[in-house]
């Protein structure tokens, strides 16, 4: 996977659809082969770790996906990963799967990104095939965070924003922000009007928000928040790439060799 500018796709998560999860049938060898039909494959966007320097800190995002189903039953997935910045802007982020929070799943390490604004390098390691992609960090020019998301906001579709004012969240001064966003019936093919709402606790101090979370009649709610924060530089040995991994430096172009030339007759 390729990685956006500013980490937007280390904040990924794919789920595939029903369809993809069970095993097709092996067709007998009269039957002709066909490709699989329908499916779905839904992506989540976690919280985003701009690369701000002289703001060091590690923490632990916790992800609460809760989707209803139109038989009015319900899918909870949970996980639970390690983010770490230092004060020369790196960062470190553990990628997990979504796992149903009942004990008995555990989310293992699937991906492990580390950004070096300084070097303008981009690690993602993939640590069952024990391979890092290197490519060029480059940090992704947006409104600053805490603003309102309306470069995201359907054509035709109208938003309000709601102060909330300031709380602590793990000791840290938060501002507060709701905003309400109202698709028209018909923009989208919809037969009525949809309304999401987002709320986000912003931190100042790290240019984090610490808590997110958003109702979509589309992709359901969606609650992220920042937990065990320890202020200050963290490990240096977060932002090396694992031991023994192989990098596949994708930076480059692929070198072409040119054709052998042909032998006289």
């Amino acid at each position: 996977m390729k990685a956006i500018p500013f980490l937007l796709l280390s904040g990924f998560f794919i789920l595939p659809g029903s369809a993809s999860l069970a095993q097709a049938p092996q067709p007998s060898p009269q039957q002709p082969q066909r490709p699989p039909d329908g499916g779905t494959r839904e992506v989540l966007i976690s919280i985003l770790i701009p690369s701000l320097p002289n703001a060091p800190f590690t923490a632990t995002v916790n992800t609460e996906w809760i989707r209803q189903l139109p038989d009015g039953s319900a899918i909870t997935l949970k996980n639970h990963r390690a983010i770490a910045r230092d004060a020369a802007g790196r960062i470190f982020q553990e990628r997990r799967a979504l796992v149903p929070d009942d004990g008995t799943n555990k989310s293992g390490v699937s991906q492990i990104e580390i950004s070096d604004p300084v070097a303008h390098a981009l690690y993602i390691c993939i640590p069952h095939e024990r391979t890092c992609q290197l490519e060029v960090f480059s940090q992704w020019e947006s409104a600053p965070y805490g603003a309102p998301g309306k470069a995201h906001m359907v054509q035709g579709s109208s938003s309000q924003s709601e102060d909330l004012g300031k709380q602590a969240v793990g000791g840290l001064e938060t501002v507060g922000t709701r905003e309400t966003t109202i698709i028209p019936a018909g923009t989208i093919g919809n037969n009525s009007p949809l309304m999401s709402k987002r709320e986000f606790w912003f931190s100042p101090q790290l240019g984090v928000n610490l808590i997110s979370k958003r109702q979509d009649p589309l992709s359901g709610t969606q609650n992220f928040e920042v937990s065990d924060i320890a202020l200050g530089d963290p490990d240096t040995k977060l932002f090396e790439v694992p031991s023994g991994f192989k990098i596949l430096d994708l930076r480059k172009p692929p070198e072409i060799s040119s054709a052998p030339a042909s032998s006289p007759n």
